[in-house]
């Protein structure tokens, strides 16, 4: 266990940003997994609910640190296409 204020302080730090990071994360994949489902079903109308909003936090994730710009263009790549697949709105 750490012994001086500044070492202290610093396993404070980590505490609080491990626990923004994790829920960072944690919001993230719970929005992809949610289109994902969506996409699978092929229910349009929760996935247009769904996509931009994923999207919007797939972005801030790139942002946050949580993903890399690289993973989050496949991401995004990858849902788009499978969104697109299912069809022109009604």
């Amino acid at each position: 266990m750490a012994n001086h204020p500044s070492a202290l302080k610093r396993v404070r730090e980590t505490r609080v940003r491990t626990a923004r990071n994790r829920s960072n994360a944690s919001r993230l994949r719970t929005a992809v997994k949610k289109l994902r489902t969506a996409l699978d079903e092929k229910d349009r109308a929760t996935a247009d609910q769904l996509y931009l909003p994923t999207i919007a936090q797939i972005d801030k994730s790139i942002q946050k640190g949580v993903l890399h710009h690289n993973a989050a263009d496949r991401y995004k790549s990858h849902l788009t296409l499978a969104y697109n697949a299912l069809g022109k709105k009604k």
